[in-house]
């Protein structure tokens, strides 16, 4: 096929608000040694672009710092978007050539020499290795993996970040059948992931949400939907117990943060494990260690993960124990659009940005 010079893509020309999304022209990558151009089909959205962007990552001694994902200031400008799919369009040198044409859902982290250690050397998205904000992205053969289910592309999009950090969640907390999981932000997309992968493993999901969502939530099929409403969750502590008995979780998967982290420490039984991959409601949260340490509580912090956990999801995908959780499709030139709507938390699930339709 032939491939044009350049490419519609999305820049993010700098940290801030919406306004940094510039849609236009680019020019179209070239696939190096042991790499592949991938169309790109279906692109989904996430807090790493949003989070990014605004460069709301903080340092550690001042969690009001404007930094990037690597904690330092972003480096500009570049192509987001982490969630591709698409088709591979060419090859570079030591990749065969029988890979073209194949539609394939992608890996986005790239891994320093040993993907099993803690060694993340880029992702998409960043400076680094531009996204799937474009018609076009360039990524390591083995991080594009073929895919021939009947899902849609955009509802394969909705899987990869959530899913693999979902994934490397519960593979750290060692979650086993019969356990029960006390799961926060359960509309969303790393929470809708949580459910699935939590009842992919024979344990038990409590899922916490807002009223609004509950019904959806509870189509995931989690063992108890607990409404999270109420001031600063007062009653979040005894509704959880309702559900989960008196002797508390064995894990707490938290992507919130925010005024409910003591609750979620309070609510875990002797010797259980709290794993935390993010802190959409606040990061800067109360913190009694009395709790951590007269319970012999486990605090384990989770980002993204390894080649292991996203086979583990593709596997899951294959025999149909997870499902996507599409909200919304936008045009890629609708990308301010989508991320306000992503940002205002009034979906269900994922977003998608469709980089062919504009």
């Amino acid at each position: 096929m032939a491939i044009p010079g350049t490419m519609k893509a999305v820049l993010t020309r700098g940290h801030g608000g919406v306004e940094m999304l510039d849609y236009g022209d680019a020019p179209t990558p070239a696939p190096g040694p042991g790499e592949v151009l991938i169309e790109v089909t279906a692109c989904g959205l996430n807090n790493t672009d949003i989070w990014n962007r605004e460069g709301k990552y903080g340092t550690d001694r001042d969690p009001e710092a404007v930094t990037g994902l690597g904690r330092a200031p972003g480096r500009f400008p570049l192509i987001q978007g982490v969630d591709v799919v698409g088709r591979i369009a060419a090859v570079g040198a030591g990749v065969d050539e029988s890979r073209v044409g194949e539609r394939v859902i992608c890996n986005f982290v790239h891994y320093a020499p040993n993907p099993n250690e803690m060694g993340f050397a880029a992702s998409f998205g960043s400076a680094d290795r531009p996204g799937g904000y474009a018609q076009y992205t360039v990524a390591r053969a083995e991080n594009a993996y073929a895919h021939d289910g009947p899902l849609t592309d955009a509802e394969l999009a909705t899987f990869p970040c959530s899913y693999i950090t979902g994934e490397h969640m519960l593979d750290a907390a060692g979650v086993t059948a019969g356990e029960r999981v006390l799961i926060t932000g359960a509309s969303g997309g790393v929470g809708s992931a949580l459910i699935q992968l939590v009842n992919a493993r024979g344990a038990e999901a409590i899922a916490a949400t807002s009223a609004r969502w509950a019904g959806d939530v509870a189509g995931l099929k989690p063992a108890a939907v607990v409404l999270r409403d109420g001031e600063n969750g007062r009653d979040f502590y005894d509704r959880v117990q309702d559900a989960a008995g008196r002797e508390g979780v064995h894990v707490v998967a938290d992507i919130v943060g925010g005024p409910l982290f003591q609750d979620c420490l309070a609510l875990l039984r002797e010797g259980g494990r709290y794993v935390c991959s993010g802190a959409i409601a606040g990061p800067v949260v109360p913190f009694d260690l009395r709790t951590m340490y007269l319970k012999y509580l486990r605090l384990i912090g989770v980002s993204i993960g390894y080649p292991r956990h996203f086979e583990a999801v593709l596997d899951h995908i294959a025999a149909g124990r997870v499902k996507p959780v599409l909200a919304e499709t936008y045009p890629l030139s609708q990308i301010r659009a989508a991320q306000e709507k992503f940002m205002s938390k009034d979906f269900f699930g994922n977003i998608v940005v469709l980089p062919q339709e504009g």
